[in-house]
């Protein structure tokens, strides 16, 4: 493992089967209503008849380089560790979501009885104890990989060295550590 450790995540999208045990298992490790998402699945139709697939795709914040959700916050509540996880220090939100507008993945959650805002922080709480964040356990297909992005022997260094990815915006020039593997290929399905 490197010394300067940046926490990242790589999704296959081929491996994925929407069965939502990432949001299940992420609502209950986090204490969150049936109507709050830190992690969920997007189901979508790829193709042109009669070549139509579903396309599958894991969603939650994308713990990017650049966060125009930490600069939208007015009081500093939300910033990013030495791990390269973004979180919200729930203790000086004040819930004014001016992160959630500012968030373009829709990763950000309202809590309108706390009035505070939460998200995915890569389960840091179980970092911190050697275990791997939930939806990454829980996934049921393997889909979903976890790991250091600075160490090359780490699975996720090697699975980007050694396939093809995406991130979702890239337009946006957010510089994502949440990647995707195979969404091309059924972006192209049946074209």
């Amino acid at each position: 493992m490197s010394e300067n450790i940046k926490w990242g995540m790589v999704i296959d999208v081929s491996k994925c089967i929407a069965c939502h045990a990432c949001t299940a298992s992420c609502r209950i490790e986090n204490k969150l209503s049936t109507d709050q998402n830190r992690s969920w699945v997007i189901e979508t139709e790829v193709g042109a008849y009669p070549n139509v697939h579903v396309l599958k795709v894991a969603q939650l914040c994308n713990h990017c380089e650049k966060t125009p959700c930490i600069e939208a916050c007015p009081v500093a509540a939300t910033g990013k560790n030495g791990e390269g996880i973004v979180f919200v220090d729930k203790e000086k939100c004040i819930g004014c979501y001016a992160c959630v507008e500012a968030c373009p993945y829709g990763a950000r959650i309202k809590d309108q009885e706390a009035k505070k805002v939460d998200k995915c922080d890569f389960c840091a709480h179980r970092l911190e104890n050697g275990l791997l964040p939930v939806c990454i356990s829980t996934c049921t297909t393997q889909a979903r990989y976890f790991g250091d992005l600075n160490d090359p022997n780490s699975l996720v260094s090697k699975l980007l060295k050694e396939n093809k990815y995406e991130v979702l915006l890239p337009e946006k020039e957010l510089e994502p550590n949440v990647y995707y593997i195979g969404i091309e290929e059924y972006k192209n399905f049946g074209k």
